[in-house]
C-alpha cells in the first residue's frame, strides 16, 4: 500500500470505448484512482495517467484505440514529468503483452478481472526507467469489480453488475474469450448494493450481464433473474433498466416480473442478430425465427407500449439475398422501436472467422443502406405515439450543441428534448424527473416543453 502513495496528487483521464460493461468498469478504475490520491481532469493532455477501457466486439474499436493511444505522443509533456498509459478492457484482455506491437507507448496492460492491481501497475510503470510494459491478464481467483471503489459519472444514476462472462459462443462473437464464463453475483449482495445506492440518492439502476437473463445459473442451479427483477423492484429505485438479454433465455417468469414490477422501465433490448433461421443456426444463437417472433409477440402482448430495440448484423459470411429478405420482413413484423445495425467484423480466434465469404463489399453495404433506411422509417413511426402527450424524462444534462438545451430520456428509452427555461441554471434540473409536453416526434428524439416543476 506504501508503493501506491506514489500516486498521491497524480492526474488521470480514462477514455472509454464499448459497452455499458466498460462504462461500469471505467467508473470502478476511477474510484481506485481517487482512492489513491489521484484528481481526474477533463482531458489526455492534462493527466499524468491515460487509461483507456477497450472493446474488442468489432474492429473498429482496434482502430480507434490504436490511433487514439499513439497519438498521445504528440502531446506536451505531462504536468508531472511522465505520462503513463494503461490499457484494459476486452482488448488487453485478447492480447497482452503483444498490445505493445500496436500502441508502442503503452506502459501498462490489465485484463478484465485485473482492476483491483491497477494502482500497482501503474506505480510499477511510473518507477521504470525503461520501455517495458507492466501486464496483468490473470483471469481466475478474482472478485468482482463492482467490489471496487466507484466514482459514478452521474450521482442519480448506477452501474450494476450482477454477472460477468459468457456461455453462450456465438460464432461471431468475442467476449466469451476475453470475459471468460458466467459467474454470477450472489443474490443478496446485490440487492444490498441496490438499497445502498437508493439511500445515496440514485434514481435509475441499470443491472449489466453478458446475458443477464441466465443469471444465477452457475450459483443456483437454475436462472433467479426474474426474482432479482422484482427484489430490486422493491428497493424503492424510480427506475430499473437492464441490458444484455439473450433471447434463448428470456423466459415467461422474467416477462411477468417486467410487467408486474411498476419501476421495471418499458424498454427492451433484445439482439436478434438476423431473421434468417439458416443463419441464426451458423451464429450458434440458440433459436430461431419463429421462437424470436413469438417472444416478441408475448412481450408486447404483457407490456403494452413496450419499446422493443435490437442488434442486427448485416454481411455475416455466408448470407444470401433470401436471407436479408428475412432479415427485412423480421424487422417489419415485429416492428421494433430502434436497431442498432452493423456490417459483420471478422473477430480473429472466432468460429465465423473461418467461414470463406466472396460477396462483395458493395452487397453487403447496400443490403446495410436498405435495411437502415428501414429501421429510420420504423423508429420515426414508434416514436409518432407520444406526439402531443405528456413523457417524464429524466434529465441528464445539456445538449452538446446547444447548452440551452435540456436532455434527457423517456420511460421507453427515448431521448427527449426541451429548452432550459429562463432564469433557470441547467443544475437545477440534471438528475431530476420533467414532464415534457411533446410538440415534436422526430426519429430519433422528442423535443417538448416543460411542464410543471421538476422532481
Amino acid at each position: 500500500m506504501s508503493r501506491v502513495k506514489q500516486l498521491v496528487g497524480k492526474t488521470y483521464f480514462v477514455r472509454t470505448f464499448g459497452c455499458q460493461m466498460n462504462l461500469h468498469d471505467s467508473e470502478r478504475v476511477a474510484g481506485l484512482l481517487d482512492d489513491c490520491g489521484c484528481v481526474q481532469v477533463e482531458g489526455p493532455a492534462e493527466a499524468d495517467v491515460v487509461v483507456f477501457m477497450t472493446c474488442s466486439v468489432r474492429e473498429k474499436a482496434d482502430t480507434h484505440l490504436y490511433g487514439e493511444a499513439s497519438n498521445l505522443v504528440r502531446l506536451p509533456a505531462a504536468p508531472s514529468g511522465r505520462r503513463v498509459v494503461a490499457i484494459g478492457g476486452c482488448i488487453a484482455q485478447r492480447d497482452g503483452e503483444a498490445l505493445k506491437e500496436h500502441v508502442p507507448n503503452v506502459d501498462v496492460v490489465f485484463g478484465t478481472s485485473a482492476l483491483a492491481e491497477l494502482p500497482a501497475l501503474l506505480v510499477s510503470a511510473f518507477e521504470e526507467k525503461g520501455d517495458g510494459v507492466f501486464v496483468d491478464v490473470v483471469e481466475e481467483g478474482r472478485g468482482f469489480s463492482a467490489d471496487l471503489p466507484s466514482h459514478r459519472a452521474q450521482r442519480f444514476h448506477a452501474w450494476v453488475p450482477i454477472m460477468t462472462g459468457c456461455n453462450n459462443f456465438c460464432s461471431y462473437c468475442i467476449v466469451p474469450y476475453v470475459r471468460g464464463r458466467e459467474k454470477s453475483r450472489v443474490f443478496e449482495r446485490i440487492v444490498a448494493e441496490c438499497e445502498s445506492l437508493v439511500a445515496d440518492g440514485v434514481r435509475e439502476i441499470t443491472l449489466l450481464g453478458q446475458n443477464v437473463n441466465s443469471y444465477g445459473r452457475d450459483l443456483y442451479g437454475e436462472p433467479r433473474f426474474a426474482e432479482l427483477l422484482r427484489a430490486v423492484g422493491a428497493t424503492g429505485v424510480e427506475r430499473i433498466r437492464f441490458t444484455s438479454s439473450n433471447p434463448k433465455d428470456l423466459s415467461a417468469e422474467t416477462i411477468a416480473a417486467m410487467a408486474e414490477t411498476p419501476n421495471v422501465m418499458p424498454h427492451l433490448h433484445l439482439a436478434v442478430q438476423s431473421g434468417s433461421s439458416r443463419i441464426l443456426k451458423a451464429m450458434n444463437r440458440s433459436y430461431d425465427r419463429d421462437e424470436y417472433l413469438r417472444l416478441a409477440k408475448d412481450l408486447k402482448a404483457a407490456i403494452p407500449g413496450l419499446f422493443l430495440s435490437t442488434d442486427i448484423i448485416v454481411g455475416f459470411p455466408g448470407e444470401t439475398e433470401e436471407d436479408f429478405l428475412d432479415t427485412m420482413s423480421l424487422v417489419r413484423e415485429v416492428g421494433f422501436s430502434s436497431a442498432y445495425t452493423f456490417i459483420y467484423s471478422r473477430r480473429p480466434g472466432t468460429p465465423a472467422a473461418k467461414i470463406a465469404d466472396d460477396t462483395p463489399r458493395s452487397v453487403i453495404q447496400n443490403r446495410f443502406d436498405r435495411l437502415a433506411s428501414l429501421v429510420d422509417e420504423l423508429a420515426h413511426e414508434a416514436n409518432q405515439v407520444d406526439y402531443d402527450k405528456v413523457v417524464t424524462s429524466l434529465v441528464e444534462g445539456t445538449s452538446k450543441k446547444d447548452d440551452s438545451v435540456l436532455v434527457g430520456h423517456s420511460e421507453k428509452n427515448q431521448t427527449v428534448l426541451f429548452s432550459l427555461p429562463e432564469g433557470h441554471t441547467a443544475g437545477e434540473y440534471v438528475g431530476k424527473m420533467c414532464d415534457v409536453h411533446v410538440s415534436e416526434a422526430r426519429t430519433w428524439y422528442l423535443r417538448g416543453a416543460l411542464v410543471g416543476d421538476p422532481r
